[in-house]
């Protein structure tokens, strides 16, 4: 990934909250290259060679690693979360239950999307009504991915700073095992 003079450095499992915030921001950038790129199925232009590895990454991305950081907040953070007695978490637990239904939604999505995409990268088009379901599909995602994220920025990971030190090591460990790293590589 390039540099970025005066971006923010992306986290590491240390910050496993801004790890998932950073990873929001790879969901966006991934997510914009199948928007635009979904336009151009609809007019049947044939895919040039970058736009082909864009396709292809960004279906793999989300293919391989987004499954992974839906477990990091379903499996490491929200229980962490729900075992928590504080006021202040209370607004972020009620969100909680929506979020992992989205979760669900947006996967059924990426299978259809994925499925579209392979397509496209084999036969070189897609035929008008693969072409207009894929841009919605796309397009579904996009408006759902955008609320979603919010929320979780908003309220979900705020809510985190109550989680003791231990908590938020134990969420970077798992996080970082999902990926098949062990805790001496971070």
């Amino acid at each position: 990934m390039p540099v970025v003079i005066g971006a923010k450095p992306e986290s590491n499992f240390r910050d496993p909250i801004g790890l998932l915030a950073d990873c929001h921001r790879r969901i966006e950038r991934f997510l914009s290259v199948l928007v635009r790129l979904a336009a151009k199925a609809n007019v049947r232009e044939p895919l040039g060679g970058e736009e082909r590895i864009a396709l292809d990454t960004a279906l793999r991305y989300f293919r391989e690693a987004a499954p992974k950081h839906t477990r990091d907040e379903e499996d490491s953070l929200f229980p962490r979360l729900r075992s928590l007695n504080a006021p202040e978490v209370q607004s972020a637990l009620s969100k909680m239950e929506k979020l992992e239904r989205e979760h669900l939604q947006m996967e059924r999505i990426h299978a259809g999307v994925d499925r579209l995409g392979q397509e496209w990268l084999a036969a070189g088009t897609l035929s008008p009504a693969d072409a207009a379901r894929l841009s919605e599909l796309v397009s579904g995602l996009a408006d759902t991915y955008r609320e979603h994220i919010a929320v979780e920025e908003r309220e979900v990971f705020p809510a985190a700073a109550a989680l003791a030190e231990s908590d938020r090591t134990g969420i970077g460990g798992e996080m970082a095992r999902r990926r098949g790293l062990d805790q001496r590589s971070w």
